[in-house]
């Protein structure tokens, strides 16, 4: 029988600490509240792709090993089963039985809990008060704003950040050459600038740009994202800022349309050429309001034949503000 491929995030996630290529300070803590035997409920935030599951699971495996791991941890992701049942009868049911052979404290890692509802966080609140004495929880989520206060003030917070370039290019190259990936300096520089601090967006794009390509280059890489070109991006923005409306519905549609490029995305490749630029603070602030509102119609379903519109009537109206 055939073995299935696995994706090379799965395939290249770290298994231990040493693995690890972020935030030291995050583990050095929670390392020592292991190795102390203190280890308190966890809230782990942050971006995604920055390591937050990775690391937990790491921590897990140091706790218990990899015999006891299975026995003494619950994985859940909360985003698929996020209802009250699963907090009343999965997770109570783990937290309220004993390990006949095993000791010590039982681990919950609950993944992407920021998609629970209020109901099943504020069960879990109460769950997590009865089984302190034998279970530890780790929360894991995007948006810490979307946890009740009630499960964060039981928890020890930590915000996990973007990774850095430097932090995510050593993996990549590394991961480039076990799979005998050809990669060119400006490719690995157009995924580091795609990811966003993303390494799990890294993973994907290496791997995806790799099957379709046999090299790595800058613009097989914008290729296989979408994600519009610099060049290209450089032609919209020098029209939106000099081009009369109609020509520039027409240049800017038509160029959507050959490259299949979505306006969201050339509304946020935009935003960072604009901020780039010397523009008066008034007329600064009213580009990035006329946008804001386009990307929010957008993001409703509004036509996007007439969000184009909207978008060069933004700079039209700007470039006659800084005229006056």
């Amino acid at each position: 029988m055939q073995e299935v491929a696995l994706p090379w995030v799965e395939k290249y996630r770290p298994s231990s600490l040493t693995d690890l290529v972020a935030h030291e300070d995050i583990i050095s803590v929670l390392t020592k509240l292991i190795d102390s035997d203190k280890l308190p409920h966890l809230l782990l935030y942050g971006p995604p792709g920055t390591g937050k599951t990775s690391t937990i699971i790491a921590m897990a495996k140091k706790m218990y090993g990899e015999k006891k791991y299975k026995g003494m941890v619950l994985e859940l992701n909360a985003s698929d089963e996020r209802g009250i049942d699963v907090v009343r009868n999965q997770i109570r049911e783990f937290a309220g039985t004993r390990q006949l052979f095993s000791s010590g404290t039982k681990l919950i890692l609950l993944d992407e809990c920021d998609a629970m509802t209020n109901d099943a966080q504020f069960a879990l609140r109460r769950i997590i008060e009865k089984y302190s004495r034998d279970t530890r929880f780790c929360l894991i989520c995007n948006y810490v704003s979307k946890i009740i206060p009630a499960l964060q003030s039981r928890c020890t917070r930590f915000r996990f950040a973007p990774l850095a370039s430097h932090q995510i290019k050593s993996r990549l190259l590394e991961v480039a050459a076990a799979e005998n990936v050809k990669t060119t300096d400006e490719g690995v520089s157009a995924i580091l600038d795609l990811a966003h601090g993303d390494m799990r967006r890294v993973m994907n794009l290496l791997q995806s740009t790799s099957m379709a390509y046999p090299l790595v280059n800058e613009s097989n890489v914008y290729l296989c994202s979408g994600s519009p070109m610099p060049n290209d991006m450089e032609t919209i923005y020098n029209s939106l800022l000099n081009d009369n409306l109609s020509t520039c519905v027409d240049k800017v549609g038509s160029m959507s349309k050959e490259k299949g490029y979505a306006l969201q995305d050339i509304i946020k490749d935009l935003t960072t050429l604009v901020l780039a630029t010397e523009i008066e603070g008034e007329v600064l602030g009213d580009i990035l309001d006329g946008m804001s509102n386009v990307e929010h119609q957008l993001g409703v379903g509004t036509d996007e034949g007439l969000q184009l519109r909207a978008l060069v009537g933004v700079f039209v109206k700007a470039r006659c503000d800084m005229g006056a």
